[in-house]
């Protein structure tokens, strides 16, 4: 059985449309294209001109995941590809940069797409940094908003910056703050390692910088690996692998404010009807380009030496 789906003038032909993804939702490979399809106009900024990795469950989430960051051979021609080094070569990953790419995607089982944070003519630099709050589990949401809004301060407040803030579509928050792409990934990791471990000196009992898990003990992680080269942060309005269906989304600061906010109902059945009433919360992003200097200057003066 195949279902024809035409996205950005071009038709895709889904492979076994009615296959269930999502067992406990019952949420098919169709339902999971024509959400692409319908985001794909706020989505696609996001992922234009970043290679992405592939998050692939060709049996649903009750089969193996599959992490695919090289482009099948029989991927079609219009789907454009880029070439990334790594250590040993050279990957040649895919780019969604039409909306026919995200229908496309969805037919072979990827319900996540992860991207770069640093764009396919220079790929040497980034253009933004993150840092990942991520909770032990979902009863610290309250916990994950109050850190997020402390690093609203500190970066905003303090560095100079105009920081900008998501769901992660699972139980945390990533803040991030666009850059200038004037510096590389290596310094921007460890500026953000920097930041981040001047919330946690603050805040000890509630943020952790911490790797190890059995270290953490209650406190919310403010992960800053994935500002390391390669690495990949969920796309903005991407599904992820999870009951439920839940969805990588921006929100306004006020958002976070709310004690009502909750990670979960951001998800493929409610995310279309929020998109086509709510502004782009992340509209000025992409006007917000900064350099490390300066906020480079200000957070010596906050942080002691290490």
């Amino acid at each position: 059985m195949s279902e024809d789906i035409t996205a950005g003038g071009i038709t895709v032909r889904l492979s076994n449309p009615r296959k269930v993804l999502f067992p406990d939702d019952g949420i098919t490979k169709e339902d999971l294209a024509r959400y692409y399809a319908d985001v794909a106009g706020r989505m696609l900024p996001w992922l234009r001109d970043r290679p992405i990795t592939m998050m692939r469950y060709p049996d649903g989430l009750s089969g193996q995941r599959i992490v695919q960051k090289n482009v099948p051979a029989y991927f079609p021609d219009w789907i454009r590809r880029v070439a990334v080094p790594k250590e040993s070569g050279v990957v040649e990953q895919a780019v969604c940069d039409q909306p026919a790419t995200l229908v496309y995607l969805a037919s072979q089982a990827c319900i996540e797409v992860h991207a770069l944070t640093s764009r396919a003519d220079r790929l040497d630099a980034p253009d933004q940094l993150v840092i990942d709050l991520d909770p032990p589990d979902a009863k610290h949401f309250g916990q994950v908003r109050q850190a997020a809004l402390w690093a609203r301060e500190l970066l905003d407040g303090e560095l100079g910056f105009t920081s900008y803030v998501r769901t992660t579509g699972g139980r945390g928050l990533h803040v991030h703050v666009g850059l200038d792409r004037r510096a590389g990934f290596d310094a921007v990791l460890e500026f953000t390692r920097r930041a981040a471990e001047a919330l946690a000196s603050r805040h000890p009992d509630v943020i952790t910088t911490e790797q190890r898990k059995d270290k953490r003990g209650e406190r919310i992680y403010a992960d800053v690996m994935r500002n390391a080269y390669a690495q990949t942060v969920v796309a903005c309005y991407a599904v992820r692998g999870r009951p439920g269906a839940s969805v990588a989304t921006p929100l306004s600061w006020p958002e976070v404010e709310d004690a009502g906010l909750e990670p979960g109902q951001f998800t493929i059945f409610t995310v279309p009807a929020r998109l086509a009433r709510t502004d782009d919360p992340w509209a000025g992003f992409t006007h917000a380009r900064y350099g490390l200097g300066q906020a480079s200057e200000r957070l010596a003066k906050l942080t002691p030496a290490t």
